[in-house]
């Protein structure tokens, strides 16, 4: 894409979902972020085929720099960035003055997060089962659609109306919404879904006793309850370890784990109780040992995460089967005390505004949607490090 102006003489823009898109077919893309230091270092786009410079703005209010100058192409586009968009444009067109070819991401990193990707996994589960991807913060969400009738798992409130709308496209009508634990990194969507619709939202029973004060009704449940969708069963599976209520849940041969196994990590630990990480490593091993490893081979791991570190399948989806995940990931191999060491040893930086997040889970707070999106913007950070966690 080259640079153009309109009649108005305006840097050419170039979408979120655009910019994704190219990225996604490997195009080489450059990019100049022009945010802080500090925001940059906290979360920006990437990818093997993106090179990236971060400038901030403040520093272009006059011109571009002979600096930076130097650490950017001239045979290529240019795509500036900021915050919201609006300082992009400025520094966008700075740089178009130098003859560069150049465009600006429209809404800036707040555009970026509100990209949200729909992909049905190819599964022999008896039910329609599709898998959402925020990539700006790498959340996942599921959708399991059978016999008309659907269920959404840890659903974002961002994204309410999307999920409305995929269930009525595929002729459902919504029955539960279901978190898998008191999310950390996002604002869970159930309250707003039960609200939009007849759906039932559902809790796991340990995960109330954290302090859920909904004004609304819900109902809980325990390991070994079970409810039907169509004609399928979603099974509880308590797997706590990264909270004392974290749930999977399993549909056919897909199992939703929630923040407890990832295809590239394992949980962390301590963003519940930080003195009790450690304690709370052990009960991670049991879960995993005791109730998920003894799964069958074939089962799919759904998680509601990816980090960078991640692979994706070819579908651009992250599920990965249990056997491989055992075969390749160093943490599901070794011992209680040993693995209990190694993961609370080394945690990644907390997630930005986690404790308002949990308290808005949790009922206790009531910030509005726009209050709400700025509370999750970056990274997740709910697993342990990936370092020496896989082969």
């Amino acid at each position: 894409m080259t640079a153009a102006h309109s009649t108005e003489g305006i840097v050419e823009s170039i979408t979120p979902t655009e910019l994704k898109e190219r990225i996604d077919s490997g195009e080489d893309v450059f990019v100049l972020d022009a945010r802080s230091e500090g925001d940059f270092e906290e979360w920006h786009i990437d990818g093997e085929n993106v090179d990236i410079v971060n400038y901030p703005y403040f520093e272009l209010l006059d011109g571009i720099p002979e600096d930076l100058l130097g650490q950017l192409p001239e045979n290529r586009d240019i795509t500036v960035l900021c915050a919201k968009g609006g300082s992009s444009e400025m520094v966008a067109e700075h740089l178009e003055d130098e003859g560069y070819d150049v465009n600006h991401l429209e809404y800036g990193m707040k555009g970026w997060a509100r990209i949200y990707e729909y992909t049905e996994l190819d599964t022999e589960t008896e039910a329609t089962v599709a898998q959402y991807r925020r990539p700006s913060s790498g959340c996942l969400a599921y959708l399991v659609v059978s016999d008309g009738e659907a269920a959404v798992v840890d659903p974002l409130r961002a994204f309410t109306d999307e999920y409305i709308q995929d269930v009525n496209a595929l002729g459902a009508d919504l029955k539960y919404v279901l978190d898998t634990h008191v999310h950390a990194d996002h604002i869970s969507g159930v309250r707003d879904l039960t609200d939009e619709t007849n759906a039932t939202t559902v809790l796991p029973e340990p995960a109330v006793d954290r302090g859920v004060e909904y004004d609304r009704p819900y109902e809980t449940v325990e390991h070994g309850d079970a409810l039907t969708v169509g004609d399928v069963e979603i099974e509880v599976v308590h797997t706590p370890g990264h909270t004392t209520g974290m749930t999977s849940y399993r549909v056919g041969d897909v199992l939703f784990t929630g923040d407890g196994l990832f295809t590239e990590s394992v949980a962390r630990p301590d963003l519940e109780d930080p003195e009790a990480a450690k304690d709370a490593a052990k009960t991670l091993y049991e879960s995993l040992t005791e109730k998920i490893l003894p799964l069958p081979y074939e089962t799919v791991i759904a998680p509601a995460h990816f980090s960078d570190s991640a692979t994706p399948n070819d579908d651009g989806t992250y599920t990965a089967e249990l056997g491989e995940l055992k075969e390749t990931m160093d943490a599901l191999t070794m011992d209680e005390a040993e693995f209990a060491e190694f993961i609370a040893a080394d945690m990644p930086p907390q997630p930005a505004n986690y404790e308002d997040i949990i308290a808005t889970n949790l009922g206790q707070q009531s910030p509005d949607d726009e209050r709400a999106f700025e509370l999750e913007l970056g990274p997740n950070n709910c697993a342990a490090s990936e370092e020496a966690l896989t082969d």
